[in-house]
């Protein structure tokens, strides 16, 4: 899929669900990693994550659009449209938009690091390696240990 045809959809699916034309761009954003995509209002701009959209098809490209949908048309309409926004959550509702996307399968097979707290036992959940010299426990202060590779 290249971006006129992603363009076509988008048009597509703001028209059919929104009842709204969608005037500005769409594209594709290879750079794009933790996210499925994002709206610039400065540049009134949606980029999406093409990996979402190899590695989990159309429907998953189709609820990425949406929800960045919302976030376009309730700024065109001068509402807030931020996560935390009523407006932003009804809209998501209205048109059945995902507030979430999924996690990518080739992100998910990352293995885990676990660390763990020396003196209250509390457990760290990693995916980097951390510096147990210089970090300490966050409950208590104490010292962390790491214990296994999940």
């Amino acid at each position: 899929m290249e971006n006129k045809e992603l363009q076509q959809i988008t048009e597509q699916i703001s028209q059919n669900d929104f009842n709204r034309p969608f005037n500005d761009r769409i594209i594709f954003n290879p750079r794009l990693r933790t996210t499925g995509g994002r709206y610039i209002p400065t540049r009134r701009i949606i980029e999406i994550n093409k990996k979402y959209y190899t590695e989990l098809g159309r429907d998953e490209l189709v609820g990425i659009i949406k929800h960045e949908l919302c976030h376009y048309h309730l700024h065109i309409e001068g509402k807030p449209f931020h996560h935390r926004s009523a407006e932003f959550k009804k809209l998501l509702s209205q048109t059945n938009a995902p507030r979430f996307c999924e996690r990518l399968p080739s992100e998910a097979s990352q293995s885990t690091l676990i660390y763990q707290c020396g003196q209250c036992g509390m457990k760290y959940n990693r995916k980097r390696k951390l510096n147990t010299e210089r970090y300490r426990c966050g409950k208590c202060r104490g010292e962390i240990f790491f214990i296994e590779k999940d």
